[in-house]
């Protein structure tokens, strides 16, 4: 029983360190609300991926085939619209960046983006990318309320515009100071107002999370019909079992 309790806790203590660590800057996550079953927003969300991620970012672990199944794409749209350093449609996702050049620029390279969604969630990611705000202190010119001291410039600056970020310092009794996060104030217009944005980044953190697991309709419609069997012949036992000791008292 000790060392139950003693995993127990442990288990417990990993738990609160990573939703800390997903509140990096001291700011609380908005639900992103996305629904990786609206295949709209998911064509939407690959669009934005390959203009504005995969620049920097590769996803490996899926194929352009694969994403033109499940988003209803014929290939002639995924070799027009989405596969602009690729050939064939078998291939995956590759950054169009070298992994050299991009970790002698921004001090490390660029991740791989397939998993991200499962690693660090549809809330982090969402946050993430609306979390930039400007600053002196950054070589890149601005940081992240999520993740502070992100080497990732603000690629889509030109869509959400400039904001500053405000933090409330709190001196504890013991000395220590506690910052947290006070909200924005936008600094200059992006090409899209508040509304426009949250829903561009909602539809690309909706193909993010596809993308980390692209069957995951097929496995929940195959859920549904595997519970439906276990039902059907769990009655099916009980109705054998009632026939079968009927007589015996």
């Amino acid at each position: 029983m000790t060392k139950i309790k003693t995993m127990a806790v442990a288990l417990a203590l990993i738990l609160v360190a990573s939703q800390s660590m997903a509140a990096g800057g001291g700011a609380s996550l908005e639900p992103a609300g996305i629904d990786p079953d609206n295949i709209p927003s998911l064509q939407r969300g690959a669009r934005n991926f390959m203009n504005y991620c995969s620049g920097c970012h590769s996803a490996q672990y899926v194929r352009y085939s694969t994403i033109g199944k499940h988003l209803e794409l014929s290939e002639e749209q995924l070799i027009d619209n989405l596969m602009f350093n690729a050939e064939k449609t078998f291939e995956t996702i590759k950054a169009a960046m070298p992994a050299e050049d991009a970790a002698r620029w921004y001090g490390k390279a660029p991740p791989d983006l397939s998993l991200m969604s499962r690693a660090k969630g549809a809330d982090y990611i969402y946050n993430f990318l609306k979390g930039f705000y400007v600053s002196d202190t950054s070589p890149t010119g601005v940081d992240n309320v999520v993740l502070a001291g992100t080497s990732m410039p603000h690629v889509l600056w030109e869509l959400q515009g400039f904001q500053d970020a405000h933090f409330n310092h709190h001196e504890n009794e013991d000395g220590s100071v506690t910052t947290t996060f006070g909200g924005f104030e936008a600094l200059s217009a992006g090409q899209m107002d508040a509304e426009e944005f949250d829903a561009f980044v909602r539809d690309t953190v909706n193909f993010l999370a596809y993308i980390a697991e692209p069957v995951r309709s097929e496995r929940r419609t195959l859920g549904v019909w595997v519970i439906m069997f276990l039902i059907f012949f769990l009655i099916l036992a009980i109705q054998l079992k009632k026939a079968i000791w009927k007589d015996v008292k």
